[in-house]
């Protein structure tokens, strides 16, 4: 087939390949121009001013009359703010759980809290850029042949930013940086953490503390640079530390755990047209899976649902459940207005050459990676997320700060789909990919996990697809290695979001 047309009353359709000009779309509708690959096509007259539809739904405006078989995209839509009525809790699909005995399990680490961790990482925290060095040369001490002698243990990681001063000492900036602190702190994927400062930064270690009720033991360690005497001798004595919690890390093996446990990161980046279409559906599928077995599938990017929210709001468990997620978009209009932006800021160049026009039309892509269960939580950037089933994390579009607050908030699993061949991976939660199409699976087969472009041209279905996926959910939990992680990916995707002033 040349086209897909996703539902009756869209007034476009989506190319499966390059279409050359005069190719038959609907009757005596033909195509007046080369059309790129997974690009739209006018079906019938669109007006100027009229909506531009697909997957039933509202994606722009046309900025001029568009001919029937014209190329749609960035040339003749118009993007505007959304202004939807709506509707709280009415397309509630209740979950078939799965009954005790027949739940899946998979091979994790059980913490003393009852969390169970996928991994079994030593974490090296800073609290302040100023401390960065000296957290990268403490985990640079133990090589390969150092942790040979500790096999349960992942590894020792440095996890720095570029922020900790030169912001205030309150406020959502200093609230998400500290969120962001103690779900590493306190992350399942952790065996041991050790916390490094300067001394003098205004986030301050101590008042994490206190704040969080943490207290030091044999695999929770801090220190301050100040205070120890210098960057020498700091990276000589958080060897020492991390030296002794190496044995009591490696003495934690991995058992049979319930899925429930599992916590999964829904993410999706350098996206297509096929996003929406293959990988995003399959992994919404693989979502309901997880959730009918207690587990948990947090989905972030507030900007990337943008004009799709109204969908989510209608599965919200509660009216208090889909009023919070709509504080969250008048918050990020807000916001981007204050700063001269625009929530069309997104898609990126590339999305658009992938035949992304709108962030409307991307954001209705990307929800779908939530699957159709119910939304049982809306939460901050960095919560602690505490509902099982589907849930939603405020977060923004980029997704090295989104991942961050994803895992911070205890996802121990992070799922990433995309179009373009995004080569991100994550630490501790390690991240699987998959690909929206197969042209990029083939040739990015060393980084992608998942072809789901099988959907379109290799005969596999959404159901199967999603199996697949649910399949890898728990072999990755068991501790096979995904291959971004096998790469060495994730050293350097930490990034809190940074919000507020930088004084």
């Amino acid at each position: 087939m040349d086209f897909i047309r996703l539902d009756p009353s869209d007034n476009v359709v989506t190319a499966t390949r390059s279409l050359e000009f005069g190719t038959v779309i609907k009757n005596d509708v033909k195509t007046t121009m080369l059309i790129p690959s997974g690009h739209k096509i006018a079906t019938c007259a669109i007006p100027k001013g009229a909506e531009i539809r697909k997957y039933a739904q509202l994606i722009g405006y046309a900025a001029q009359d568009i001919s029937p078989g014209e190329h749609v995209h960035t040339q003749n839509v118009d993007f505007r703010n959304t202004n939807a009525d709506y509707e709280f809790s009415t397309d509630l699909r209740p979950l078939q759980p799965v009954p005790e005995a027949q739940q899946d399990s998979f091979l994790g680490f059980q913490r003393e809290n009852g969390a169970v961790g996928t991994r079994n990482y030593i974490a090296i925290i800073t609290s302040v850029n100023c401390s960065a060095t000296a957290a990268r040369m403490i985990a640079n001490a133990f090589t390969p042949d150092v942790l040979a002698e500790f096999p349960n243990v992942d590894g020792v990681v440095a996890f720095v930013h570029g922020t900790g001063c030169g912001m205030a000492g309150n406020g959502e900036g200093f609230e998400a940086l500290q969120r962001v602190m103690w779900g590493y702190a306190r992350h399942p994927n952790h065996a041991g953490v050790l916390m490094v400062g300067l001394g003098c930064e205004m986030n301050q270690i101590d008042w994490l503390l206190e704040a969080y009720g943490l207290k030091q033991g044999p695999l929770f360690q801090t220190m301050n640079i100040q205070s120890v005497a210098g960057l020498r001798r700091t990276v000589e004595l958080g060897i020492e530390k991390v030296r002794a919690m190496l044995p009591l890390a490696n003495a934690i093996s991995r058992r049979p755990c319930p899925v429930s446990k599992l916590k999964v990161a829904l993410q999706c980046g350098g996206s297509d047209a096929w996003s929406g279409i293959t990988a995003n559906p399959a992994l919404g599928y693989a979502c309901d899976l997880l959730a009918a077995q207690g587990g948990t599938g947090v989905l972030a990017e507030t900007p990337e649902i943008y004009g799709a929210e109204h969908l989510l709001t209608r599965r919200a468990i509660d009216p208090t459940t889909g009023q919070k997620l709509i504080g969250l978009i008048r918050w990020w209009e807000d916001y981007t207005a204050r700063n001269q932006g625009s929530m069309d800021n997104n898609p990126s160049p590339g999305n658009k050459k992938g035949g992304l026009t709108t962030i409307l039309e991307k954001s209705l892509g990307a929800a779908s990676k939530g699957g159709t269960s119910p939304l049982m939580g809306v939460y901050k950037y960095a919560e602690q997320v505490t509902a099982s089933g589907f849930t939603f994390m405020d977060s923004p579009g980029y997704d090295p700060a989104s991942v961050t607050g994803q895992i911070a908030g205890g996802c121990n699993l992070v799922c990433f789909t995309t179009g373009r061949g995004s080569a991100f991976g994550s630490k501790p939660a390690p991240t699987i990919k998959i690909a929206t199409n197969s042209e990029m699976a083939a040739r990015m087969h060393e980084d992608m996990d998942i072809d789901a472009g099988e959907m379109m041209g290799g005969g596999k279905t959404l159901e199967e697809k999603g199996q697949e996926i649910y399949d890898l959910f728990l072999s990755v939990a068991s501790g096979t290695h995904s291959k971004s992680e096998a790469q060495g990916l994730g050293d350097f995707e930490f990034v809190p979001w940074q919000i507020g002033a930088v004084m």
